[in-house]
């Protein structure tokens, strides 16, 4: 699987909204210059979760990362909840400042080194569509110079890269985005430490957007095997950007103007009959051509990584409704034919391809019919890298490990998100095979842990498991049965406080060779098949009360 080609948007932490002007005015673009990723400078603004929208809130959740209150962002009607809900590691901090926006003034961040991933947990609905934004202010909140860098992942997957150092070297904040299929009833967005990453900094984040999408949108892409991260998204010939409430769905439509004329349409389209629902303001400016002359557009800006793109382009004959006017023209991609003959009408078309070859510049060519009466126009358009969404552990053995978790009282800081993936951000103390089709969970050691709690009978569902090693903790209750685990070859579970008796079920599996049961308060007899079993090491004493 090839390498996330990511994006990092970045917006002024203290830029002020002019009451004449877009929320998002003054949005400009520059390449970010010590990667070959460009940078897009925006004001952002977000919301909060409402399980039923209105007509003043778009439904999402939006969390304010190390903030202990509400927050809300100034002249809107948009706020922010505290994240202590959806994460249980990490420290506040408040950045010292006081011109910065109320969500970029404190952060959550992650010193604990013993952690592979760092995760926030989202209740979603399986089956779901939702759009995630990632929002990064390092403000120097650990006495440093320069930001920490470090990876992002979604699900089992890394997203991206997370490098905001140019961005903050010039007194902006970022954010990345993704559109993402929901696999299950919850979602986990994490940051993890790299190879990148310093060893005195540590990863942070000062907010996350999860936004509800409807079924239609963005449908060609198969989201059961991949995601969608935004590399552009533009509204042409607009000075402003926009974004909710024009965007019900709370995109983001940056302005794009070049050389070219700029156009006002003189109808209204109607966002309902696009599969991606286009705010209908995206549809008020466009970039247009003259008669008879070919349009071109460098967009986006910057210079792409060679993979496949998701791209929709949006046009509309911006004249009056007449039975005699034609509006006709052909677009290429790079020289490339993405559509023929293309017959824009007052009412609006879309065009779109589910994956599409790009590398380098791209320039968007728009070519007149001979026979047309007016030149070609476009009006907006969206690119969004395909990234491959990796494996996923088998649902059974998340499950288990989700309700092991559960039953522990101080279970490893990073036992949230896939226990599996990435592999190098398995859960600790947990090992996987991933060679296979379907991840499965093959070990699990957390010996001499400092761990207390119970073991769920669930756990017979690990049936992949080799090995299971929990000595050295302080578990108690009983042993559950394990029928199922007929590749356990180790059973480490002494010096622990497990009681009531040793399970039957122990001398029937067919792979096990050795068990350690000693220094727990174990009562009546060893079964037979296990200790009568050839080539088994079993070990039950000292500190049981166990008949002979």
């Amino acid at each position: 699987m090839h390498t996330p080609f990511s994006f990092s948007l970045s917006f002024p932490p203290n830029k002020q909204k002019k009451k004449d002007k877009s929320f998002f005015e003054g949005l400009i673009f520059m390449p970010f210059t010590n990667m070959s990723l460009p940078i897009f400078l925006l004001w952002l603004v977000s919301i909060p979760f409402l399980a039923h929208s209105s007509p003043s809130q778009p439904r999402g959740t939006l969390v304010s990362c190390g903030s202990s209150t509400k927050q809300s962002i100034p002249d809107t009607s948009l706020s922010y909840i505290p994240d202590d809900g959806f994460i249980n590691v990490g420290n506040k901090t408040t950045l010292e400042s006081n011109d910065l926006l109320p969500i970029l003034s404190t952060l959550r961040y992650f010193p604990q080194k013993s952690a592979r991933k760092y995760c926030y947990t989202f209740q979603v609905i399986r089956g779901g569509k939702y759009l995630v934004r990632t929002i990064y202010f390092y403000g120097g909140f650990d006495g440093g110079k320069q930001p920490p860098v470090f990876d992002q992942i979604i699900g089992g997957t890394k997203w991206s890269v997370v490098n905001t150092t140019e961005d903050y070297a010039n007194g902006m904040s970022s954010y990345y985005e993704i559109i993402i299929g929901a696999h299950a009833k919850t979602l986990s967005v994490c940051v993890a430490r790299s190879n990148q990453t310093a060893a005195n900094s540590s990863p942070f984040i000062s907010a996350i957007e999860v936004l509800s999408l409807e079924d239609s949108m963005y449908n060609s892409t198969d989201f059961r095997t991949q995601a969608l991260v935004a590399v552009a998204r533009s509204a042409f010939g607009n000075e402003d950007s926009i974004s909710f409430p024009d965007d019900p769905y709370y995109r983001l439509w940056q302005p794009f103007t070049d050389k070219n004329e700029v156009v006002s349409t003189q109808t209204i389209v109607s966002s309902s009959d696009f599969w991606n629902k286009p705010p209908e303001k995206a549809f008020s400016k466009a970039t247009a051509g003259g008669v008879g002359k070919k349009l071109e557009i460098q967009w986006p800006s910057g210079s792409l990584q060679s993979t496949r793109y998701y791209v929709s382009l949006y046009f509309q004959d911006n004249r009056a409704a007449s039975a005699n006017a034609w509006r006709v023209f052909s677009v290429a991609v790079n020289g490339k034919t993405f559509y023929n003959n293309l017959n824009v009408s007052t009412g609006g078309v879309t065009i779109y391809s589910a994956a599409w070859p790009l590398s380098g510049p791209t320039t968007i060519t728009l070519t007149p019919d001979a026979k047309s009466s007016a030149g070609p126009l476009i009006n907006a358009g969206e690119v969004y890298q395909i990234l491959p969404f990796g494996r996923r552990t088998l649902a059974k053995d998340v499950a288990v490990m989700e309700e092991l978790a559960r039953n522990l009282d101080n279970p490893p800081l990073d036992w949230v998100g896939d226990p599996c993936l990435p592999q190098e951000n398995s859960w600790t103390g947990v090992s996987c095979s991933v060679k296979d089709t379907v991840t499965r969970i093959i070990s699990l050691d957390l010996s001499n842990a400092g761990i207390s709690g119970t073991l769920p009978l669930t756990i017979d569902n690990l049936s992949a498991l080799h090995h299971l090693w929990l000595g050295g903790n302080k578990f108690s209750g009983s042993i559950p049965e394990m029928n199922s685990l007929l590749k356990l070859e180790t059973l480490h579970l002494e010096n622990n406080n497990f009681t009531g008796e040793i399970p039957q079920s122990l001398g029937e599996l067919p792979s096990l060779r050795e068990v350690l049961l000693q220094n727990n308060n174990l009562e009546g007899s060893v079964p037979e098949q296990l200790a009568t079993k050839q080539g088994l090491k079993l070990q039950v004493s000292p500190g049981n009360h166990l008949s002979k």
